[in-house]
Parts: structure tokens; sequence; C-alpha cells
């Protein structure tokens, strides 16, 4: 853990717990289906939500039964699909706050697009695609620019491009981490909390921005960024400090 603010000091009373998941509570991996969760962290995060008053919610890029799958059993506060769609309790349904899904046609395209970038990777999230490159030597800044061009050719969804760790992440405009974490700031439990976001990303500023305005705190991890509130190493500082406040 590093950075002015150590999150030990943190009360659990006075936070709202917001966690990003890849690269974050888990290692990354070289495909998104190939993380694993670690032993112990099920049961970690389900004691923490309990000694936070349920003001613990999971912020991904990840849909929310993706989610799920990922913890089963546990069932959490989530936003998933980078601010797309929201579950404000556990036992209620997600909630899609986008008015379409990506027609097939579009997802056909990229396929067709990717076909000329060599180890990339595409995953359908829906509302929309994520395209990895971890495993390709393609420069970073050629695959840009034709991923927007290919969001210039859908204006009817206004899709946006994002840079992320190793994966360009083409989504709708106006909704992401920093839209969720507002949102469930307006509910309890959060409500009278301070923010604390966890991630990892700097396609994840919105989140730490939307922390920092609401009086709270903004944590990255693997490397320090500047204006945030401190950062952990690694995940595993990440899982360490989420057993200490589940005892």
């Amino acid at each position: 853990m590093g950075g002015e603010l150590n999150p030990v000091d943190l009360a659990r009373q006075d936070i709202g717990l917001f966690l990003d998941v890849d690269g974050t509570l888990l290692d990354l991996a070289p495909r998104p289906d190939a993380v694993e969760v670690p032993a112990g962290l099920r049961e970690a995060l389900a004691g923490a939500e309990q000694r936070l008053d349920g003001a613990l919610a999971l912020v991904s890029g990840r849909a929310i039964d993706t989610l799920d799958r990922l913890f089963h059993p546990l069932r959490l506060r989530a936003s998933g699909l980078h601010g797309a769609e929201i579950r404000h309790s556990a036992d209620a349904p997600a909630t899609c706050l986008t008015p379409a899904e990506l027609p097939e046609r579009a997802w056909l395209e990229l396929l067709r697009l990717l076909e000329d970038f060599p180890g990339t990777l595409a995953e359908n999230k829906a509302v929309g695609f994520a395209v990895h490159y971890r495993l390709s030597p393609v420069p970073p800044e050629t695959l840009r620019a034709a991923l927007e061009r290919f969001a210039d050719s859908l204006p009817e969804y206004g899709l946006r491009v994002r840079h992320g760790r190793r994966v360009f992440e083409i989504g709708p405009t106006g909704l992401d981490k920093g839209t969720a974490i507002q949102s469930f700031m307006k509910e309890e439990p959060f409500a009278r909390r301070r923010p604390v976001f966890v991630a990892d990303d700097r396609m994840d500023w919105p989140g730490f921005e939307a922390a920092l305005a609401h009086g709270g705190f903004a944590f990255s991890v693997g490397e320090a960024l500047p204006g945030l509130s401190g950062w952990f190493d690694e995940p595993e500082a990440v899982r360490a400090w989420v057993g200490m406040l589940a005892r």
C-alpha cells in the first residue's frame, strides 16, 4: 500500500466501498474467461459487506450475471458493463440503463475488422464490445483508430472507444463507473457515507473522480496515479485489506 492515506485507517462505519474486479480483486489473466477467484475471497467479501452494513458494491466492466457466476454463491450489489447496468440490492434483478443492444450485424462487422489484427480477442457485451490485445503485437494506436472508425459507422448508438489495460471498450456514451457510484450514493446503505473506489485502470478515472467529488477516497492498483488518495501494489494487497475489513 502506498500514498498519503493508508486505507487501513478508514473507519468501516464511515465508508461505502466500491471495488473494481479484474486487476483489482482478481489477478489479470491472458483471457477474461481464464481469471481465477482465490480461495477465501468470496468469504472475505461476504464478511466485509456484513461489517459495512451492506455498503459494498462491485463496479466492473463485466456483466452482472458474469460477476454472479464468478463469485457464486455470493451475490452483491453491483454495477456492470461500465455503468450500463446496475443492481441496487443483492436480491433484486439487474437494471439495464441503456435503451438498446447492439445489432448482430455490428458484432459480425467487428469480427471481420479484427481479422486484420491477429492476436486480438473480442467480447460481445450486448450493449458494447471489448477488444483485448494482450496477446497481440498490434500497435494500439493503429487498433484504436480502426475501432473509432467502426464506432463512428454506428452513429445511431452513440458509441465511444475507451482505452484500458491492453483492452479497448466500445460502449454507450454518458454511462461509466462514475455514474454508477453516483447512483449508489443516492440510496441506502451508501447515503451519508464516504465512497471509497478501488480500481486498477486509467479507464476507471470517472469512478475515481466520483468518489473524490463526494468527499471520499480513490485508490489505484499496480501504480500510483496523481491526484488519488493512495495505491495498492497488487490485487493480493487489495484482497488482504478486504479480509481485514471482514474481521
